[in-house]
């Protein structure tokens, strides 16, 4: 029995020692004195006494290891900061305090990895409202924090750290690739984000930057989104960033990549806008059956009034008859014309213009005829729109010269004022047969 309570007794010294040194490991090589000023520093921190809790908490950081205790490091950065803004007036002693600040910042998140994220969030938010005037530094130390967050990183600091490397730029140091390289893991993560009003927001004002900084050439710009379009073609955020980056760079819209992003961004999220713009962008690059398809289809929208269409319809028949596309001009012209009455006066001379282009084959009656069509509509034009006349007389004039003799007319067994039908070109009238007088 004696043996056994000696056995008992042992193993309670054995076990008491083992936790005295887990402590004496915990709190330092100086336990005691570490514990004690953690202590006063927290009371006075409790009662929100910061002045008397600083210099125990300075006490108890340089006693205690960072593993002694986790708010001891988070309390610490409350603490900096106040005392950033009590001395804002003595610089060099605020540097002193910003760098102390730092490195409480990255202590906590070498110790304890399960909060580094939170950590190097909380370090790169005080880089921005304390570091100026270092772009190098933010640019290098933002970049550490990007690497190690990813995702997850406040998307904040993304918005910086892009601002940061365009002003490097700017000063030479670092280079046009540098820059884009930046733009492009900044947009990358942004994307895998949680998407938000403020996410869009700043994504809105990184594009902004980027465009300011005019780093890139369009030869850049298509190396740099063409990879980007053809992982992610089905992304509307990207088309739409790709249209808006490259439309707004001189020159950089006479291409494939941008022609491919406008159509998937029609296609994502269609509108007789998005219509219109495809419109424009395939008719400057004379595609007209695709033109031509388009902005019907910006008409066919209900979002779109009739002032709005009918606008559209006079477009593409404008664009429709300088493309030899006759029938087709004559009948957007024509609906123009019905669906908004302030614009049918050009839209019948337009018509006019149509017929009295055209080139007819058959006898001298069948040839001239068209004339007597153009000038019906050129006569409709001006009554309808008095500012038009001036052009309009002189168009008729200019036509009335081909008009037949009297004579003439009546070997082919028509006279002046009769009823005529004119088939010319994909094109039909019925019109009356006008002579020289």
């Amino acid at each position: 029995m004696k043996t056994n309570l000696l056995l008992f007794f042992s193993l309670i010294f054995i076990l008491a020692g083992t936790g005295m040194a887990s402590a004496q490991g915990k709190y330092g090589a100086d336990s005691a004195e570490c514990i004690k000023y953690l202590s006063y520093y927290n009371e006075y921190y409790k009662q929100k006494n910061y002045d008397d809790a600083i210099p125990n908490w300075r006490k108890a950081f340089a006693l205690c290891p960072p593993t002694a205790n986790q708010t001891m490091l988070i309390n610490g950065t409350a603490l900096y900061r106040r005392l950033i803004s009590q001395n804002r007036n003595n610089s060099i002693y605020v540097e002193s305090l910003i760098d102390t600040l730092m490195s409480i910042h990255d202590i906590r998140a070498q110790y304890y990895p399960k909060y580094a994220v939170t950590a190097l969030n909380n370090k790169g938010l005080d880089m921005i409202n304390y570091i100026k005037d270092d772009p190098k530094r933010l640019y290098d130390e933002f970049k550490v924090i990007i690497d190690h967050n990813q995702e997850n990183v406040k998307p904040q600091i993304l918005l910086f750290q892009l601002n940061t490397a365009c002003q490097l730029y700017q000063n030479g140091t670092i280079m046009p690739e540098d820059v884009m390289a930046e733009y492009n893991k900044v947009m990358e993560l942004l994307d895998k984000m949680k998407q938000t009003p403020d996410i869009e927001k700043i994504r809105t004002d990184c594009e902004s930057l980027f465009i300011a900084s005019n780093v890139a050439s369009c030869d850049n710009l298509i190396a740099l989104f063409t990879p980007r379009y053809e992982a992610a073609p089905d992304s509307l955020q990207l088309v739409s960033n790709i249209v808006r980056m490259l439309s707004t760079t001189e020159g950089c819209t006479d291409n494939d990549l941008f022609m491919n992003a406008s159509t998937s961004m029609h296609k994502l999220d269609p509108s007789y806008t998005s219509a219109y713009f495809l419109y424009r962008l395939y008719s400057s690059r004379g595609d007209v059956d695709n033109a031509l398809k388009y902005i019907e289809e910006a008409i066919s929208y209900p979002e779109s009034d009739d002032a709005q269409d009918a606008a559209y319809y006079y477009e593409a028949a404008a664009f429709a008859f300088k493309n030899g596309k006759n029938p087709s001009a004559f009948s957007y012209a024509l609906k123009a014309a019905e669906m908004d009455p302030s614009i049918s006066g050009k839209s019948y001379m337009l018509i006019g213009t149509i017929w009295g282009s055209l080139v007819c084959q058959g006898n001298e009656i069948e040839r001239r005829a068209p004339y007597w069509v153009a000038v019906d509509y050129l006569v409709k034009a001006k009554n309808a729109d008095p500012s038009l006349a001036g052009e309009a007389d002189k168009l008729i004039a200019q036509y009335r010269q081909y008009y037949p003799q009297t004579a003439e007319a009546f070997m082919y067994n028509v006279t002046d004022g009769d009823s005529y039908t004119v088939s010319c070109g994909g094109l039909r009238a019925v019109t009356t047969v006008k002579t020289q007088q």
